[in-house]
């Protein structure tokens, strides 16, 4: 009954996955299929293939926007100048 209901009105896809700010996963609420976006940015269906593609490219996305973040932190962090102290030591 379920894709009777999605071939007369159509599929209700609600993202399931978030893999970079551009490609996501969706997945049908009525009868379960799943779909992510290609590299034109149309939809199309979830295959191994496109499952091993975003994991890659999840794992590279999430690398990148961690190292963006150490950078922009370590560049907020003011850095210590030593101070000359030019007093005599006297022994």
């Amino acid at each position: 009954m379920k894709s009777l209901y999605c071939s007369i009105f159509g599929h209700h896809y609600d993202v399931s996955k978030n893999i970079t700010y551009h490609v996501k996963e969706y997945k049908c609420l009525h009868c379960s299929s799943e779909v992510t976006t290609d590299g034109k940015g149309g939809l199309t269906l979830l295959t191994p293939k496109y499952k091993e593609i975003n994991s890659v490219l999840e794992r590279i996305h999430n690398r990148r926007a961690l190292r963006i973040q150490q950078k922009a932190v370590v560049k907020a962090a003011p850095v210590e100048q030593p101070v000359l102290d030019f007093t005599p030591h006297f022994s």
